[in-house]
């Protein structure tokens, strides 16, 4: 089992602020763009963190422990109905889903940029919300490859992770796992990060 950070943009947010979307967390996706980027690395045991940078605060914003991998768009017919915002085989008729209701469904299961290829998808996500960061942890996350490899996120003037670091899928350090797991240990009495 490894740990990967996906980065949500500041409008994914507000998307899910407006649509009052806190999960459950069910599925992430990956495409080829740095806005959504790929999650080829992602295997099914592993687990998903969405993660955001809003107004210099550094959150997780929910836990996804992958139980199924596949194409994007089968994910999309199957829970909302339409293949929108995927990518589609070469060989695909595209005029069966055309008129095609959406299902009833979450605003984190549509693709929040277009050209999605995967879907990781599990059913014990999270809630969504903000869990803010300790700024005293940000130092200590590593992220790469392989252990050998693992770096810290570029940081910002303001001791901020850098956009820039934030916008691939990153695998973590088993040491930064157990950082981002101690931010989803529910308190007693349902106080706390949960």
């Amino acid at each position: 089992m490894a740990g990967y950070i996906v980065y949500w943009p500041k409008n994914q947010m507000t998307n899910l602020k407006r649509e009052k979307d806190s999960g459950p967390i069910s599925v992430v996706y990956g495409s080829a763009h740095s806005r959504m980027p790929s999650i080829n690395s992602v295997r099914v045991g592993d687990i998903v963190f969405p993660v955001t940078l809003l107004d210099g605060t550094f959150y997780a914003v929910a836990r996804l422990p992958v139980e199924e991998i596949e194409p994007a768009y089968q994910y999309l017919i199957r829970e909302l109905g339409n293949h929108c915002g995927a990518l589609l085989p070469e060989d695909m008729d595209r005029s069966t889903y055309k008129d095609t209701p959406l299902k009833p469904h979450h605003c984190h299961q549509k693709p929040f940029s277009c050209c999605s290829q995967r879907a990781a998808q599990g059913t014990k996500g999270s809630s969504i919300r903000l869990r803010p960061f300790p700024k005293d942890t940000i130092p200590k996350m590593r992220f790469g490859p392989t252990e050998s490899k693992m770096q810290t996120l570029a940081l910002d003037k303001n001791e901020n992770p850098a956009i820039r670091s934030l916008q691939a899928t990153r695998r973590m350090s088993d040491e930064t796992l157990a950082i981002f797991e101690e931010l989803f240990i529910e308190m007693p009495y349902g106080v706390g990060y949960g």
